[in-house]
């Protein structure tokens, strides 16, 4: 018996590798020899690349009286969008993109009552005011505020990256179609992105999607180097309908050598880009991205003494972590304005 250490943080969300086959069909798009693809330059074509991520945070639950009706949920909520934008030849320093806040107020769209945008001055102007943007979600869940709170990130996400990245040519006969910028997602891309030069980079392997005959290629790859591109349908688990599915390329890369007392999988990212519905070839932008992607990504990788969940988080996505937490402020003081906040509207001196 051999014991190998999983190198991520005991108080994450999701150790580092939960694998579970895919349910459905995942198809060789690139070739059909299943080995190591060396990694290559990054072309000067390539001017800009902006690693995109979200955070969400809720700040408090409530409980809204409405008439005589029976209560509902509700739910003061906060999150941020932001990225950041580099020159991946070095030649500029990285800078920080629409990192702000954004504050919600998360109800049942139950309420019959019209909800208004709730505004909280604070005594000192310095510190600024806190104005929630009502927004209802469908029924009456406990969850609900929170969910409503992820999905408007996700959105926003989406938008941003739709916004910043380069339009992508899905043919197979354009020699230089590589996109001039480059959009890199934390997680999975999302739907209403395709066409765009966004990569979504998956930190966490929870989905085995290689099968038991094909992932020993995975601990043997050399840092910068990456598997075949694969196509695959999500969705296609036999339960989701069909308009609901999206055809996707994904590959692997490997930002960095596993030390010898952890799994042989640590350093290991899976990346997706959208791709065209019913096609059997790969457009050669997406190849252009995937021969790049391991030296953008082994020089973006951070470190295990500064980041905790190296090599896979990036450094600048890092940095817009950061970035975002000081945006969305302290979730004491914030939450010390709602009492107060709430105290007044009771008529209760705080």
């Amino acid at each position: 018996m051999q014991i190998r250490l999983d190198p991520w943080p005991v108080d994450t969300l999701d150790g580092q590798l939960t694998l579970k086959p895919f349910a459905g069909l995942v198809l060789d798009a690139e070739t059909p020899r299943w080995a190591a693809v060396a990694k290559k330059p990054v072309p000067e074509r390539l001017r800009r690349v902006l690693t995109i991520d979200g955070k969400p945070r809720m700040e408090a639950r409530l409980l809204v009286e409405h008439g005589g009706a029976q209560p509902s949920v509700a739910g003061f909520g906060a999150y941020v969008v932001g990225a950041v934008d580099l020159c991946p030849h070095g030649s500029r320093q990285a800078e920080l993109l629409d990192v702000r806040a954004r504050r919600v107020l998360a109800y049942s769209d139950d309420v019959q009552a019209a909800v208004q945008p709730a505004r909280f001055s604070p005594r000192n102007p310095q510190t600024g005011a806190l104005e929630y943007q009502p927004h209802a979600f469908r029924g009456a869940h406990l969850e609900g505020p929170r969910s409503e709170v992820q999905r408007l990130m996700l959105s926003g996400e989406q938008a941003l990256a739709a916004e910043l990245a380069s339009a992508l040519p899905l043919d197979d006969t354009d020699a230089d179609a590589l996109a001039e910028t480059l959009v890199l997602q934390d997680g999975p891309v999302r739907i209403g992105t395709a066409g765009s030069a966004v990569v979504g980079c998956v930190k966490t392997l929870h989905t085995d999607y290689l099968g038991a005959d094909r992932i020993g290629l995975l601990s043997v790859l050399k840092p910068g180097e990456r598997t075949p591109i694969l196509r695959f349908t999500l969705g296609d688990d036999g339960l989701t309908p069909a308009r609901s599915r999206e055809q996707r390329f994904t590959w692997y890369v490997r930002l960095c050598e596993a030390p010898f007392y952890q799994h042989p999988l640590a350093g290991v990212m899976r990346l997706e880009m959208h791709a065209p519905e019913d096609s059997d070839f790969v457009p050669r932008a997406v190849i252009d991205i995937a021969n790049l992607s391991g030296t953008l990504l082994c020089r973006l990788a951070s470190q295990p003494h500064k980041d905790q969940r190296a090599p896979q988080n990036l450094i600048p996505t890092g940095a817009l972590e950061q970035a975002m937490n000081r945006a969305m402020g302290s979730l004491d003081l914030v939450t010390r304005r709602i009492r107060s906040h709430l105290a007044r509207e009771l008529g209760v001196v705080a």
